[in-house]
């Protein structure tokens, strides 16, 4: 079985006036996330949606500007992938979706063995994410019109490290086809 992990498609990240903002990247590929939301919904295919939540001291702040605050506007996620009555949201506080959180948990017990990740930042979160699934032993798929980051070079590195040192499946123009 498959699931659609929705990582940190929040205000902060997508938003233009975000406070880690990945600008115009971030907001192109929201019609391509929420084409898979749709099609995994429609499917009745687990969706999880990974959000960062920081504390105020959090040990990231000295690497990136803060942001995602528990219980700020900054960390929702945004309007149009609104999470519908029984999707789970998972926080992370950390890169990866699996560190410090029951994500791997959760999906051994709904029987899951294949990801879809979308969402930002490709060379961080979507990144740090596929590494820890793949040591998992899932199957990982990332479709590149639904994974943004705000340095484009960077964006194109993650993609290449997933797909030839992690074997993630990337599907270049291949958004739906599963």
């Amino acid at each position: 079985m498959r699931a659609l992990l929705v990582i940190d498609m929040l205000k902060d990240f997508i938003e233009p006036d975000g406070k880690l903002t990945c600008g115009p990247a971030g907001a192109g590929i929201v019609p391509s996330v929420k084409a898979l939301l749709d099609e995994f919904r429609a499917k009745d295919e687990p969706v999880l949606f990974i959000a960062d939540r920081h504390l105020p001291a959090d040990k990231e702040f000295d690497m990136f500007p803060e942001h995602c605050l528990q219980g700020s506007p900054g960390g929702e996620i945004i309007e149009p992938l609104t999470p519908r009555e029984g999707e789970r949201i998972i926080f992370k506080r950390r890169y990866s979706a699996f560190f410090g959180t029951d994500l791997d948990l959760t999906l051994r017990e709904l029987g899951v063995t294949e990801l879809v990740l979308v969402g930002v930042c490709t060379n961080i979160c979507i990144l740090y994410t596929a590494a820890d699934a793949r040591m998992r032993g899932y199957h990982v798929i990332v479709f590149p019109e639904a994974v943004a980051s705000f340095d484009s070079k960077a964006h194109t590195f993650a993609l290449g490290q997933m797909k030839d040192v992690l074997h993630v499946e990337v599907k270049a123009g291949h958004l739906g086809a599963g």
